[in-house]
């Protein structure tokens, strides 16, 4: 870690740009394919998205505190966006066969999804000891099938405390961002891959997190 900067009353509002970049950076480090800087007020917010995890239902939904309806609304996202200005995009290439819904790659598609909640929680610890400490960022895929599809139940749900409180976030999906067409805003491939896709069809598979700093 580097040295935990002072905070200041505009939260290094002239050292941003610089920042982001580190973060873009640091992301490329840790194993992201791709990232962009992007403006908070280009993040698309569609309550349609969230209707996409009850039609078909999918089987995050009200399992944990991260999945809908339990987690943030995109009406509420979209208030908060209003008071942030600058965001990184985070891509990460898998394989088709992981984002399917196929037994035989399971260790591997929780493996990958498990990469983007841990990239996104570094940047977000790294974002805040830089003194942009309202930073906050969304991973990919349902926390309970990442961490703890094992377990029995989320404990959060029962008032407990969560099992990984400081790793494990909505989706983007989950708060209704659509991703889709983020990734086709800034011009990067994205596929439509569905439980029953095959997946030698396709060029390759997608997940998405996003830091929104400041």
């Amino acid at each position: 870690m580097n040295s935990i900067k002072k905070v200041s009353k505009d939260m290094n509002e002239d050292l941003l740009e610089d920042h982001l970049e580190r973060y873009a950076a640091k992301a490329l480090e840790l194993g992201a394919s791709r990232c962009a800087i992007v403006d908070a007020a280009s993040i698309p917010v569609d309550d349609t998205v969230t209707l996409k995890c009850q039609i078909p239902r999918c089987f995050g939904y009200g399992a944990c505190a991260h999945c809908p309806p339990n987690t943030l609304k995109p009406s509420e996202l979209k208030e908060h966006l209003k008071k942030y200005r600058r965001a990184v995009l985070l891509g990460l290439d898998v394989e088709p066969e992981v984002v399917t819904r196929n037994k035989a790659t399971i260790k591997e598609r929780i493996g990958a999804y498990l990469k983007m909640f841990k990239m996104i929680s570094t940047l977000e610890s790294t974002a805040f000891y830089d003194g942009h400490y309202l930073a906050f960022g969304f991973a990919a895929g349902s926390c309970r099938h990442s961490f703890c599809s094992r377990e029995a139940d989320c404990a959060a749900l029962k008032g407990d405390k969560c099992r990984f409180a400081l790793t494990a976030r909505p989706s983007m999906e989950a708060v209704g961002i659509d991703v889709f067409r983020m990734f086709a805003d800034v011009g990067w491939d994205i596929y439509p891959i569905g439980s029953g896709a095959d997946a030698q069809t396709v060029n390759k598979g997608s997940l998405a997190g996003i830091l929104i700093v400041q």
